[in-house]
């Protein structure tokens, strides 16, 4: 698969049985394949979508040192502001050419999981309930992408929905600023695999963000304007045992003529809820497919890999 696959979501959701199977079918073909698809007919309005950028534009352009005030040390990164470089790739020590913001999870988990309290920007009170109103809809929006996996997977429709809902999700506004001199080694965003369940990515519209397919090629991954870019994270990909791809992918560094600008990019990191096994579903396990990994709780994983990228200790 050279091209990453453009797929409707109002063929799940209010289509007729043959269109949601069709999606199903389509949906677990990329997934399988390449591990990414772009993805219109979702929760987002264009209304939302213009409200967020603006908001999160004015938040970036906020002094340093008030920035910072929303840097809170203890949380790992999980909300609120994390600044420039501070962020790196598991395996590189390069920190990533940007800064970002983390909204977290607004609903108390029925397990009785407890969560960081979002913080509240004072000085623009309108990023908060934007921020809020763009996470419930995003996370609508992968609930039913999740409910089609679990189709194409034969679990039950719902069967991620307790797990999601409620889940450990970030929504997480990146600012990547105008390169101002030659990089010694780092890029935007380093080549990576998710650390989620799915991902949800607004802002692929111009060139930056690319995927590696099964041959080892770079592609562009550029999605229309009323799409969003939904990839499998590695929580998934283990929980299926690798039968859908979570893809290595990075932002790349634009041409030199373009340094002097920004770019922004705002992914929704879809999380279950701690206590989740992602052990390996046992009917993705058979002679040709042994299983490939060790049991362990989104929790357990999720502090891992925290630790990988340098945002715990």
């Amino acid at each position: 698969m050279n091209h990453i696959p453009s797929l409707d979501l109002r063929k799940f959701i209010s289509g007729n049985d043959r269109d949601r199977q069709q999606f199903v079918a389509d949906l677990g073909k990329a997934y399988e394949e390449i591990g990414f698809v772009s993805i219109s007919g979702h929760f987002l309005s264009p209304s939302l979508i213009d409200k967020l950028y603006s908001q999160i534009k004015a938040f970036f352009d906020l002094p340093e040192d008030v920035k910072k005030k929303y840097e809170i040390e203890g949380l790992g990164g999980q909300r609120g502001y994390t600044s420039f470089g501070k962020e790196h790739a598991k395996g590189r020590k390069e920190g990533d050419l940007k800064e970002f913001w983390h909204f977290g999870q607004y609903d108390k988990p029925e397990n009785g999981e407890v969560y960081p309290e979002n913080i509240e920007v004072d000085e623009i009170p309108d990023f908060n309930a934007v921020g809020k109103e763009t996470y419930k809809a995003l996370e609508k929006t992968g609930v039913f992408v999740l409910r089609a996996l679990a189709l194409h997977l034969h679990l039950d429709e719902y069967y991620y929905d307790p797990f999601v809902k409620g889940g450990n999700s970030i929504l997480r506004p990146i600012h990547y600023p105008p390169i101002t001199e030659e990089p010694k080694d780092a890029v935007r965003a380093a080549a990576h695999g998710d650390i989620n369940l799915i991902t949800l990515l607004m802002g692929a519209q111009g060139r930056g963000l690319q995927v590696k397919n099964h041959k080892g090629e770079w592609l562009d991954a550029i999605a229309e304007a009323d799409e969003l870019v939904i990839n499998v994270g590695d929580m998934l990909s283990r929980h299926t045992n690798n039968k859908l791809k979570s893809t290595i992918h990075r932002v790349v560094n634009p041409p030199k003529e373009l340094w002097g600008n920004s770019r922004y990019s705002i992914p929704f990191f879809m999380h279950p809820v701690s206590s989740m096994k992602l052990d390996v579903l046992p009917h993705c396990i058979d002679k040709e497919h042994p299983k490939l990994y060790d049991d362990i709780t989104a929790g357990a994983f999720l502090e891992e890999r925290l630790r990988d990228l340098g945002l715990k200790k």
